[in-house]
This record gives C-alpha cells, structure tokens and sequence, in this order.
C-alpha cells in the first residue's frame, strides 16, 4: 500500500503489539488495479478491526468507498461516526451496488450502526458484517439491534415528506454490492474536496472477509485479542 502523509509503525496495540498511526492527515492506499481479492464479489462481506480512536470527527477505518470519482465509486467500508444519518459515534458498515448516492438523497443512506458507542482513546474491536440481505454492526464482538426510527436529514424528499423510517441494526439492504472501481484505503475516503473523513487514532490489525461472519465467529474474534 502506498503511505501518504506519513502514517507511522508504533508499538502497542491488541493483535501485533504494534499498530499503525493516523493523525487526521494521512492515510493508506492501494489502487484498485492491486486490490485482488480485496475486491470482494461474493455479494457478502465482512470487515473486522482494531482501533483505539480519538472521537474527532468522521473516522473512516477501511475499505473499498469513494464517494466522488465519476460520481462515485463506493463497495463498502467500515467507518466509527457518520453522524448525518443517524450513526454518530457509531460503527458503521457501508455498502454500495451501484456507488452513488442513495435515491432520493444526496448521500449514500445504506448503512448499519451499532446501538453501542464506541469509546474515545481505548482500544476497541469494530466490525460489519453483510450477508446479501442485512448489514449488522458490531462493537467488541457484540450486536445490539436498534429499534425503528426517524433517520435526520430525510424530511421532504421526494416519497419522504414526512422522513424516512428504519432500523440501522440490522439494515436491511437487499440490493447487493457492486464492483465499481474503488482503490482500497485506510484512514480516509476520497470526496469532492479532495481525501476526507480522515480517521485519527490508532489501527492495530483490520481483515476483510469475502462472506459474513456469524456472531460468534465475532464474539471469539474479540474475546482472542483482549483489549488493553
């Protein structure tokens, strides 16, 4: 992967003991020519780390999302916070079959969220999992489901004059994920700005999984490598 900005090898951490360190400004890219396996079309999905975050603004973990280039190039990612629609603070699973924004709304809508927060400067382990029909967050192994609700920023679009309605765990998304042409990346996401949602903390391990794991499979991800 190539290194921009400066991301740097430190010690710690609850899979390595050493990890990798993002400051708000650099992150990690691999083009999508070299993406292989990475490119994941088995229409499931799961994306597994550790993180100890600051809690500074949107943190983009990993994966295959760009939300500009030819107007968008999004698969999936893992995210903690995307506030806009109903996930701050949150682990976020993203996924995209077409890599646009989400019919009738500006931005792309389909994601899960965990119930859990995820905490600020302790390490944590983050995951989604997408099996073709629901993305599920999960927190430190654990899945807690989120009751029906109103998602912000969805009052007056068109079919929507009063907002949409719907649980962020599980999502239901049956559309499936397309293989649209995203690089892969770590720590930020390319927008019409230019690179954004930088994540700032610490990144131990993050593994991509070309199926869902069950949650068990989760829970002894987690319980293996306990956090410091």
């Amino acid at each position: 992967m190539k290194n921009i900005g400066g991301v740097k090898i430190s010690e710690g951490g609850p899979v390595s003991g050493r990890c990798a360190v993002f400051d708000g400004k650099n992150y990690l890219t691999l083009p999508y020519a070299d993406t292989g396996a990475l490119n994941v079309k088995a229409n499931a999905v799961t994306v597994v780390a550790w993180v100890n975050w600051s809690g500074e603004g949107i943190g983009f973990v990993g994966g295959m999302w760009n939300e500009h280039s030819d107007g968008g190039k999004r698969q999936y990612g893992l995210f903690v916070s995307l506030p806009y629609y109903n996930g701050g603070d949150q682990v976020c699973g993203h996924v995209s079959r077409t890599g646009k924004p989400t019919p009738p709304f500006p931005f792309s809508i389909d994601y899960s969220a965990s119930a859990q927060k995820v905490p600020h400067g302790k390490w944590a382990c983050v995951a989604f999992t997408y099996d073709g029909k629901y993305i599920r967050s999960y927190l430190d192994g654990k899945f807690a489901e989120r009751p029906r609700e109103l998602i912000d920023h969805t009052k007056g679009f068109p079919g929507y004059p009063d907002g949409l309605a719907q649980s962020k765990n599980p999502y239901y998304f049956p559309d499936g994920i397309g293989d649209n042409g995203s690089d892969f990346t770590m720590g930020a996401v390319l927008l019409k700005r230019g690179m954004g949602n930088f994540f700032k903390g610490r990144i131990g391990a993050i593994a991509v999984y070309d199926r869902a794991l069950s949650g068990a499979e989760l829970s002894e991800l987690a319980a293996a490598y306990p956090l410091e």
